[in-house]
């Protein structure tokens, strides 16, 4: 049994949510969003709430029954507050800026690393050193954000690098003479 997937999603006022068949459509005060349910879970709408319901009891029906659970929660928390990663960038130099539609990172190469914002995703620099990535998507957000680290993860000598807001970084104690 998944602990999950037996609580059903509450609808909060202000937020529609339709389901149609295997779709599941939640719609917030400006934006919209969806997921397809996969066939082995059953999906239905009632009382103000979602639930979610394995069709049978195989080993994959019973995989899927919690992950669909959470997917229809995501899509409802991110139409009401939205979904935010902040980012910290460490070492000297370092620092990042927004110009139009592209972040711009000095990350210590010969040349600065631009990366294009995608659709759906707004991406602030409060300070040189820090980036806040938001966002409706809970898997757009985190996956830019990843793709942002990517590019110069911290090290574990000097700790230098792009790092998520409150991560440890595990520190080595380097060469000793």
């Amino acid at each position: 049994m998944s602990r999950i997937g037996k609580k059903p999603v509450a609808v909060p006022s202000g937020v529609t949510a339709t389901v149609d068949g295997q779709l599941v459509k939640v719609k917030g005060s400006k934006v919209e969003l969806s997921f397809e349910v996969p066939e082995n879970v059953s999906v239905s709408h009632a009382d103000g709430a979602i639930s979610v319901m394995p069709r049978d009891e195989t080993k994959r029906a019973r995989a899927m029954w919690g992950m669909s659970r959470s997917q229809v929660a995501n899509l409802i928390h991110g139409v009401t507050a939205g979904y935010e990663k902040k980012l910290e960038i460490n070492g000297v130099g370092y620092k990042a800026a927004i110009a139009g539609p592209v972040l711009k990172l000095s990350l210590g190469f010969s040349h600065d690393v631009d990366y294009a914002v995608p659709q759906g995703i707004q991406i602030t620099t409060p300070k040189p050193t820090e980036i806040v990535v938001t966002g409706i998507d809970k898997q757009k957000v985190g996956q830019t954000a990843a793709e942002i680290r990517d590019f110069r993860g911290p090290e574990p000598y000097k700790g230098k690098g792009v790092k998520y807001a409150g991560e440890f970084i595990f520190r080595k104690e380097g060469k000793k003479k």
